[in-house]
């Protein structure tokens, strides 16, 4: 096995970093930087990022280990936005993000194929759920991704939209996920949020560390990721 050093090394981390500072909004994997924006320069047929139900809560629940998502509440996309689909019990809330829950400059925003289950902490389904909501909500009405940022600006020095609270996390291990185009369902991995920050406070970014860290300026975040070596099914997900 190789050792810790080796495992991340500065060399692979460039391109991570470059990506995710195009702009992550709930995440979605580095190599989202081999896509350009005018790969998907507007959004498709609302039928082309729909799933069926059963298939939807089933993906949501694949986000994390069955010990978590079983008493979670699942979200399904609705005609108008995002709808519980199953009450939950233990303050998780699951649901498959699409491309337009990453920042608003990111590549996949529009990209109709991204299915991005995630399951967030309660703590993360208060202050950074609302976030995926209202830009869910505002991609249905019809609006632009230049009238999202405003949206997004104004919700925010509003406070309508709020900063991470402290412990905010998500869990991001299934399978059957598809984050990009040139990563499909790339690592298995935990996410945590907190209001911008420096990354190295968490010693993330740095060589022979696991965290990969980045700020986005729109959402007045920074989302620190850490790999993990399983799926949430327990098998083993790809070597880093």
């Amino acid at each position: 096995m190789e050792d810790d050093n080796r495992r991340f090394p500065r060399r692979r981390l460039a391109p991570v970093i470059v990506a995710l500072m195009v702009g992550l909004g709930t995440a979605f994997p580095p190599q989202a930087v081999a896509q350009t924006p005018s790969s998907y320069p507007t959004m498709a047929p609302i039928e082309h990022y729909r799933m069926a139900r059963d298939a939807e809560i089933a993906m949501a629940r694949s986000a994390a280990p069955e010990s978590i998502s079983r008493d979670a509440e699942i979200m399904v996309l609705g005609q108008h936005g995002f709808d519980t689909a199953v009450k939950g019990t233990n303050g998780f809330v699951c649901l498959v993000e699409r491309g337009w829950s990453a920042g608003v400059n990111d590549p996949v925003f529009w990209n109709p194929k991204i299915r991005g289950p995630i399951c967030l902490n309660a703590a993360a389904a208060r202050s950074n759920l609302p976030n995926t909501i209202k830009k869910t909500e505002w991609v249905l009405a019809g609006l632009t991704r230049e009238q999202i940022s405003e949206k997004l600006k104004a919700a925010l020095e509003s406070k309508e939209l709020t900063p991470p609270e402290p412990g905010s996390m998500c869990y991001m291990m299934s399978k059957d996920g598809y984050l990009s185009d040139s990563a499909g369902h790339w690592h298995p991995h935990l996410m945590f949020f907190v209001p911008g920050t420096d990354a190295k406070a968490w010693g993330a970014n740095l060589d022979g560390s696991p965290m990969l860290a980045a700020t986005d300026p729109v959402e007045r975040l920074t989302i620190f990721m850490l790999p993990v070596s399983n799926w949430s099914d327990g098998t083993p997900g790809p070597s880093m």
